[in-house]
């Protein structure tokens, strides 16, 4: 699979964990294009960080509206019915639990479900950004993830970046598979069929537990 390929299955596998009527976080990057692929019949309410429920897609070029960007400061629309406010209260939506999921990237995942996702040491970030807050505040977080970055793989027995926040993840999509982390571990419960379990595992320096019934990746 080339980059577009590899980006396009993760979001239309991620758009399947969605539910009529959830409030979802997007992260920066590869969660964006979530919305690309959300089933027909599923409505779902796209939250912000910096201060909007009923975020619709990104504007055509030239119709951009520069009152209205996302967290990652990129151009959107909002859909009728979109409401806005300050980004404290968008936080206490977050930090209250009302945030069904939440879509986003990472630098490393560990068997723990620990996050490292907004630095390396050395390199100039960002910073943070809402990251910590949904990692404790959603109700579901799902990582939608490049299995590995060039030769380096990125799910770990142990992260060793800063962490965002520890033990907090619960799924985890990339371009070779869909897995859960339970107590006992990482769970393979579906995989991509132009892959096999010995490469799925060869990329992944965590020990996976391959689900019995395991099934091929739904698309």
């Amino acid at each position: 699979m080339d980059k577009n390929q590899v980006r396009e299955t993760i979001a239309r596998r991620a758009a399947l964990e969605l539910k009529d009527g959830y409030v979802v976080n997007l992260g920066i990057g590869l969660p964006t294009l979530i919305p690309n692929y959300i089933p027909e019949g599923i409505e779902v309410f796209l939250q912000a960080e910096n201060g909007m429920i009923g975020m619709g897609p990104a504007p055509e070029i030239g119709k951009e509206d520069p009152n209205l960007v996302n967290a990652g400061g990129m151009n959107t629309t909002a859909l009728p019915g979109a409401v806005s406010f300050n980004s404290a209260t968008s936080f206490v939506i977050i930090r209250g639990g009302h945030v069904d999921v939440t879509f986003l990237g990472a630098l490393q995942v560990d068997e723990k479900g620990d996050l490292a996702n907004w630095i390396i040491p050395g390199k100039k970030v960002p910073g943070m950004g809402g990251a910590m807050d949904l990692l404790i505040g959603a109700k579901k977080v799902i990582l939608t993830m490049e299995h590995k970055a060039g030769d380096s793989k990125k799910i770990l027995k142990k992260c060793t970046l800063p962490l965002t926040a520890a033990g907090q993840v619960n799924m985890i999509i990339t371009e070779m598979g869909v897995m859960e982390i339970m107590p006992e571990g990482i769970v393979l419960r579906e995989i991509h069929p132009e892959f096999t379990v010995e490469q799925v595992q060869d990329a992944t320096e965590a020990t996976l537990i391959i689900d019995p019934n395991l099934k091929l990746m739904r698309q």
